[in-house]
């Protein structure tokens, strides 16, 4: 397998991912009290291409030491972990009518657009 994307490192914004690596409720909890994202060192996601398979795949890496790492096809809920990517179903707070307008490459967009006072 080859790399074939940037590493995105992972960040725990909630107690419970970080009580999942090894830390202590109450460490974990004034961990994110003082911090609203704590960064995972040594763990990160990437994009591997597969020459068997002949497919691009994400991957969730773990370093285990200076040599060995556990891979991992990456689950859907990491991606709400990893600074500096989009959200592929988009901005939730974002409206149904912005997301149309943003997709549409037409000056005919400008008819979803009713001014006032014209009749």
């Amino acid at each position: 397998m080859n790399s074939v994307s940037q590493k995105y490192q992972l960040f725990a914004n909630q107690p419970g991912q970080l009580q999942q690596r090894g830390i202590s409720r109450r460490n974990a909890l004034i961990l994110v009290s003082n911090q609203s994202s704590v960064p995972l060192e040594g763990e990160w996601l990437e994009a591997f291409w597969c020459d068997h398979c002949q497919q691009t795949k994400w991957y969730h890496v773990h370093r285990c030491d200076e040599r060995s790492y556990k891979l991992s096809l990456a689950p859907r809920e990491l991606w709400q972990q990893v600074k500096g990517v989009i959200n592929p179903e988009g901005n939730p707070s974002v409206g149904e009518f912005t997301r149309r307008q943003a997709r549409i490459l037409s000056y005919k967009s400008i008819q979803d657009f009713h001014l006032l006072g014209q009749h």
